[in-house]
């Protein structure tokens, strides 16, 4: 399946393990590249020593590439780019913040640069800065979003009809038939989250996997688009928040009420009342919690049967 995504980052499917906050340690990562896809380690929830340590615990476990996604507000950016650079990875996704910032000092080293986006605005932002690709991300993603609410379907075709670079699609793409669907509307790839974390090698609480599994339609709404637009589970905490949002709160009030380290309780810890869920529309389509390869497995031969399929209509 070589396109330029495969040759982008020399992976055998174009596939991309989102890398996801208290999800996505060295296991999940290496799991994924083993597979034959990008594996990513999701700095945003790691203190600087401790992504030095999933960085080389992960050179262990595979020789394939895999990268680091670094959420661009982290407190510790600087150390965390030198770490990146010291440590030899080749490949970062950067977000939640301008690309500008940090492509060019990336790829002097030598690294590429994937920027993920959420508009057709940020996407030629980011080719302008000179990113190697771009993920654009639908409104149906787990975790914090766009906020003009656009869904994948319509996203990634008018992103396509702007930009020259690859593009990789996420948001809603946890089957081969997505995937599928995708790649007919322009995408050289996928990144897939929500179907990863309802994997044998997440570093997600076990309670938080089996919640995914158990989801159903309308069992996740975007909320707290004041602050950072984001993705819940409805639970205690949820449910708390439309409480507060019947005050016309505050963006003052609401960060109370949110406190720090809600997600760490919610998706590490297993708090499934008053921590944060972040979860994509998609664990409506989840069942089970399985291994990585068997999960990557199941994507690409569905993809394969779909594109015969779609031949004979």
């Amino acid at each position: 399946m070589a396109n330029r995504i495969t040759e982008l980052f020399k992976i055998e499917h174009p596939i991309v393990q989102a890398g996801m906050i208290w999800n996505s340690g060295w296991r999940l990562a290496s799991a994924a590249s083993n597979a034959g896809i990008l594996g990513l380690i999701g700095a945003g929830s790691m203190y600087p020593d401790v992504l030095r340590e999933h960085i080389q615990k992960c050179k262990v476990a595979t020789d394939k590439p895999f990268g680091v996604n670094v959420p661009m507000l982290y407190p510790n950016i600087e150390e965390i780019m030198d770490i990146i650079v010291e440590e030899g990875v080749k490949i970062v996704f950067t977000s939640a913040g301008n690309p500008k910032t940090w492509t060019s000092w990336l790829q002097e080293r030598g690294i590429t640069v994937v920027h993920v986006v959420s508009s057709v605005k940020f996407a030629l932002k980011a080719q302008a800065a000179g990113v190697d690709a771009v993920v654009a991300e639908g409104f149906e993603a787990g975790g914090h979003n766009g906020r003009d609410e656009t869904t994948t379907l319509t996203l990634i075709p008018m992103v396509k009809e702007h930009l020259e670079i690859p593009l990789i699609a996420a948001g809603g793409i946890a089957t081969g038939k997505a995937m599928l669907a995708c790649m007919v509307l322009g995408a050289d790839g996928v990144q897939v989250g929500s179907r990863f974390v309802a994997s044998e090698e997440s570093s997600a609480h076990q309670a938080f996997k089996q919640v995914v599994v158990d989801a159903k339609e309308g069992d996740t709404q975007l909320t707290l688009k004041e602050l950072a637009p984001v993705r819940l589970v409805k639970n205690k905490f949820f449910n708390d928040l439309q409480e507060l949002y019947k005050t016309a709160p505050t963006p003052e009030q609401l960060k109370e009420l949110l406190g720090r380290a809600r997600a760490k309780r919610g998706m590490f810890e297993g708090d499934l009342d008053d921590g944060e869920l972040e979860i994509g529309q998609i664990a409506g389509l989840i069942h089970d919690i399985k291994p990585v390869a068997d999960i990557v497995n199941d994507m690409v031969t569905e993809f394969e049967e779909a594109k015969k399929q779609v031949a004979l209509l």
